[in-house]
């Protein structure tokens, strides 16, 4: 017996339903076939379990979580005051740090919840300074042994982004993206995704007296080490629309986090119904997933063109919430040898685009064990760039960044598959995936 989480209502508490193997046979053989190759189920929901950490929750689940150990309600909104002072100012790993909190609170805040971060599995760290992360999360239930998710930091002179995941595994099958060949585990909460920058900034050492360490590459402008946020982890974002927004909310917060909405970039594959909410509530960047000019093409790239066609999503992306010259769209389109990188296609695209305000990402392919693609030649990537470029748009090629570690775009994958001890030892050697994968994987 199985529970199932009805993602495509986007509720991430629905109660569990329970599934027996004969009615899920039953029910697939139902389903058109292009609907099972667009998206993937998750296979349980998250059950409260054990003493709970305080880390990653919001305002108001903070005064919940006050609530309970009796906290009188004309106290709750200081004392919440002081916990997120010090949970998200000051990166508190101990109730016993909180100097401004009476001992008998803190005492029964000992008690009753903890400050832990989910737990780092690994961490790898790229010849050009990225950090990659496996998490495991808490376990929420008898089903569930800890899920994990990646999360990676890439650090540059004058800024640090935070690439962060909204699901365990993805929704979707996106036939050119690593992470879209793991099955789908469950949503992650509100506060997990929150945890991924808590223990980021632990990581790296970004909390006021706190120093990084030993030889990392931090920013020196004298800013925080965590200046941007990137929802382009694991996960389709606007598939876990309410955790991200309350996430966001959290991240955003001027007394704790101070993450800069502007600094904030969510990326869908094209959930069309979701977006117009992201851009009202959340009220952050967006970024399209396109990766293809014509539909037939994007069937098969990124098989949720099959419900929201391109026109339907540039359609969205026109009504978008707060777009302007200022705040445009950024429209990311990996470049695929022989498959969406001709001088039509960057014709196409300019076309379609008339009248968006965007910037126009091309990102080299990122190889990944069994892809059945290769990256655009660069001679090609740059002409492709020039035609976009003459036409009025901003078209930067994305440097590949944490190739090396499988930490660069649509490589991330929790379950990470095996290298064979050739190609370890080349990646060890400073060789990046790239020549690893070009070089095949004979002994």
């Amino acid at each position: 017996m199985a529970t199932a989480l009805d993602i495509a209502k986007h509720n991430p508490n629905a109660a569990p339903v329970a599934v027996t193997d004969s009615a899920r046979a039953a029910g697939q053989a139902s389903l058109p076939q292009a609907s099972l190759a667009i998206e993937k189920k998750a296979d349980f929901t998250v059950v409260a379990a054990g003493q709970s950490s305080l880390v990653g929750l919001t305002r108001d689940e903070l005064k919940d979580k006050l609530a309970q150990i009796g906290v009188p309600e004309r106290e709750q909104k200081m004392r919440v005051a002081q916990l997120w002072h010090w949970i998200y100012f000051r990166g508190a790993k101990n109730f016993d740090d909180m100097t401004n909190v009476g001992k008998p609170l803190r005492a029964a805040l000992k008690e009753a919840y903890t400050l832990e971060r989910p737990q780092v599995v690994s961490e790898q760290v790229s010849k050009d300074g990225t950090r990659k992360w496996l998490i495991r999360m808490p376990s929420t239930g008898p089903l569930d042994k800890g899920a994990e998710i990646e999360c990676v930091y890439i650090p540059e002179t004058d800024r640090g982004t935070l690439c962060v995941s909204s699901q365990v595994g993805c929704t979707l099958t996106c036939s050119f993206c690593h992470t879209g060949t793991q099955r789908l585990v469950r949503n992650l909460t509100s506060a997990e995704i929150v945890a991924q920058l808590i223990v980021a900034r632990d990581c790296i050492g970004d909390w006021p007296d706190a120093t990084p360490p030993e030889g990392a590459f931090v920013p020196n402008d004298g800013g925080r080490f965590v200046s941007n946020i990137v929802f382009m982890g694991m996960g389709e974002p606007l598939y876990n629309t309410d955790n991200v927004i309350a996430a966001i909310d959290v991240m955003s917060d001027g007394e704790g986090l101070t993450l800069s909405r502007r600094r904030i970039t969510v990326s869908t594959s094209g959930v069309v119904p979701q977006m117009e909410r992201l851009g009202s509530e959340a009220n952050t960047m967006l970024a399209i997933s396109l990766h293809a000019v014509r539909d037939e093409l994007r069937d098969e790239l990124v098989p949720i063109n099959r419900k929201y066609d391109i026109k339907q999503l540039l359609d969205a992306c026109r009504a978008y919430p707060g777009l302007s010259n200022a705040r445009r769209i950024t429209f990311e389109y990996v470049m695929l040898k022989g498959v969406n990188d001709s001088d039509a296609d960057a014709r196409e695209l300019v076309r379609l685009l008339k009248g968006i305000p965007a910037k126009i990402n091309l990102i080299p392919f990122n190889p990944w064990p069994g892809s059945k693609y290769e990256c655009s030649d660069w001679e090609r990537i740059e002409r492709f760039s020039e035609i976009v470029y003459r036409a009025g748009y901003a078209s930067p090629v994305r440097t590949p960044r944490g190739r090396d570690i499988l930490a660069a775009c649509g490589q991330l994958k929790s379950e990470t598959e095996k290298l064979r001890a050739r190609a370890r030892m080349m990646a060890e050697q400073g060789i990046g995936a790239e020549g690893v994968y070009a070089l095949g994987d004979g002994e």
